[in-house]
């Protein structure tokens, strides 16, 4: 009997590495932060595709990991204690994956809480109104004539990218010359913002020229380009 038996995903979702951490999720901006992260520090996982076409996120499998039926979730079967751990937020999957491979994560305490700060400004704002953003731009929102909501979360993005924009100004990373779980937090969002939604020049994206240049270094790294990708969505 192994430490993922006990889980009912397991069922749904087996394990043929059942000693690997196991992900539970979908390329999606919130998704890719944990690929990434996984990439990034060299842990061993096994990724799971959690199909919103089907309505994976809903079933009783998922919902026992994740009663918010949101991706991603994990569950490490070599948690604290040696015991499995089942976690979801992708921000508290970023903190514990940083705590757990002492990397991405600055151990001096100030920095180590500046870091979080921005993680949290990343779940908190930018997440949020990024993504409503792309229902209004290009999903079902595009259809109303009333572009009163769609204008609200323009501005907002707008603002938010130039909170980012003068960060960067005097920084290569959101902690300066230390790549960080802050990065990893923020700029799949800005990179889905322009490249999935297609709003790059609603919000005057080239007006951000530090955002641009952080974000285009980010996509270069060999990590990233594989994160983008996991878990990989079936072909239709």
């Amino acid at each position: 009997m192994t430490a993922l038996t006990a889980f009912p995903i397991a069922a749904k979702w087996p394990a043929q590495h059942p000693e690997r951490l196991q992900l539970y999720s979908l390329p999606t901006p919130n998704g890719v932060k944990v690929s990434i992260m996984l990439e990034e520090t060299g842990l061993a996982y096994e990724p799971h595709l959690v199909s919103f076409e089907t309505n994976d996120q809903l079933s009783p499998e998922f919902l026992s990991l994740n009663p918010n039926n949101k991706i991603p979730a994990i569950i490490d079967p070599d948690g604290p204690g040696a015991k499995p751990l089942a976690l979801f937020e992708s921000g508290a999957i970023l903190l514990y994956l940083a705590e757990k491979t002492g990397q991405l994560l600055p151990r001096d305490p100030a920095r180590r809480y500046e870091t979080i700060q921005w993680v949290m400004f990343q779940m908190g704002g930018i997440g949020p109104m990024f993504g409503q953003l792309g229902f209004f731009h290009k999903f079902a929102g595009k259809e109303y004539e009333d572009k009163r909501p769609r204008d609200r979360y323009v501005a907002e993005s707008k603002r938010l990218l130039g909170v980012l924009d003068k960060h960067l100004a005097t920084r290569q990373w959101m902690m300066g010359d230390e790549y960080s779980i802050a990065d990893i937090a923020i700029f799949p969002w800005v990179n889905n913002l322009v490249n999935f939604y297609g709003a790059g020049e609603l919000v005057e994206y080239e007006r951000f020229a530090n955002v641009k240049r952080a974000v285009a270094a980010f996509v270069a790294r060999p990590a990233v380009q594989k994160g983008l990708n996991i878990p990989a969505r079936k072909s239709s």
